[in-house]
């Protein structure tokens, strides 16, 4: 199943340089000036999974599939996008449709790259940019309100359960907060997301920093972590120059320049991972002599609801999931071993998927 962040920003803060560096392509121009992205680029990428080798070592597995992430690069929005300034209603559609929210915030100072404020202010740049979502989601909500309000008067059930959504929107954002600050009833979470409110998505800072900075951050790094903590968001500390150099390099090559600059691992690792905490997923593994796979699914599926990811006749016809928790397949090196140590586990319908589990399924259409 897929899953999109949308990489969001005002021009030239180096979504697009991080995107090509998560990518590993260049199909993003990472380019000086404003909107030079102009249409949303998309590009699937693995989810790092130490896991996951082990696993294929164990069962000597012929191939290695990871789970996938989509990131989508969304052109700069700019002061005004939400009365379509700078192509800014095309570009609010496409955030629309992603599921989270990253910021990409400029924490550098570089002469030779123009800021379109004409200063280096990474908290200014995210409250122009949330802003203007907020002024997007008031005008959307605005215009549908009146007619739920008709069709609720009416007693249409649906509707008055969506019109009491919609101002529990409306009471945020009118007094200057996001939707996402909203407390929604757990049973009406479905309804929520349906709405599409750009406010209302899991959000994700970025700090993107200078090469110097990448190991310990710097003052405007600083400041965005200090942001991130007030918002109840997560922050990656990333410098996208560095992790587009990173991606042309081997495997050696790359640990090589990662102990250089001190840090232990790329830092788009740590945003892949933090992406998936901040969606609610998890990894649970399918494992064989012909493939180890990684499958994602959100915190909280049952086996049947994790075996539909692979295809819905397991989900429809299932019967039951030949379980083993990741450390007792590594401890007893394999199934068989696992089975024998009586670590493998039979579990039916209502058993809810743990993070790490070696599952086989086993259904009947």
């Amino acid at each position: 199943m897929g899953f999109k962040c949308g990489i969001v920003g005002l021009p030239n803060v180096g979504k697009s340089t991080l995107f090509n560096a998560l990518t590993q392509t260049a199909a993003a121009q990472a380019a000086n000036y404003p909107f030079c992205t102009i249409e949303p680029n998309v590009g699937e990428v693995a989810v790092p999974e130490p896991r996951l080798t082990t696993l294929a070592g164990i069962a000597r597995s012929a191939n290695i599939i990871p789970a996938r992430m989509s990131f989508v690069d969304i052109a700069g929005l700019v002061k005004g996008a939400s009365q379509g300034e700078g192509l800014g209603n095309q570009f609010l559609a496409n955030i629309r449709e992603v599921d989270a929210v990253v910021y990409v915030l400029r924490c550098f100072e570089d002469d030779d790259v123009t800021h379109v404020s004409g200063r280096v202010d990474p908290l200014s740049d995210f409250e122009v940019v949330e802003t203007e979502l907020m002024l997007a989601d008031l005008d959307s909500l605005d215009k549908r309100r009146a007619n739920l309000e008709k069709k609720a008067k009416t007693g249409d059930k649906d509707s008055r359960e969506m019109l009491a959504l919609v101002d529990l929107a409306l009471a945020e954002l009118n007094e200057g907060r996001p939707a996402r600050k909203a407390r929604v009833p757990a049973d009406q979470t479905r309804q929520w997301r349906m709405m599409q409110l750009l406010t209302a998505k899991p959000v994700l800072f970025v700090a993107n920093v200078d090469e110097e900075s990448a190991a310990t951050g710097n003052a405007h790094s600083r400041a965005v972590e200090a942001r991130a903590t007030q918002e109840g968001a997560a922050c990656v500390v990333i410098s996208a120059k560095i992790e587009s150099e990173l991606a042309l390099l081997d495997a050696e090559e790359r640990s090589e320049y990662l102990a250089e600059l001190g840090l232990e691992e790329p830092g788009l690792n740590r945003l892949i991972h933090t992406g998936y905490q901040l969606l609610g997923l998890l990894t649970y593994f399918t494992v064989g002599p012909k493939e180890a796979r990684a499958w994602t699914i959100r915190k909280g599926w049952t086996a049947p609801r994790a075996a539909g990811v692979i295809h819905g006749d397991f989900e429809r016809g299932f019967i039951r999931a030949e379980t083993t928790a990741y450390a007792d397949y590594v401890a007893h090196g394999g199934e068989a071993g696992a089975r024998e140590a009586g670590k493998l586990r039979q579990e039916g319908k209502e058993y809810v998927v743990q993070d790490g589990d070696v599952m086989l399924f086993k259904f009947n259409v």
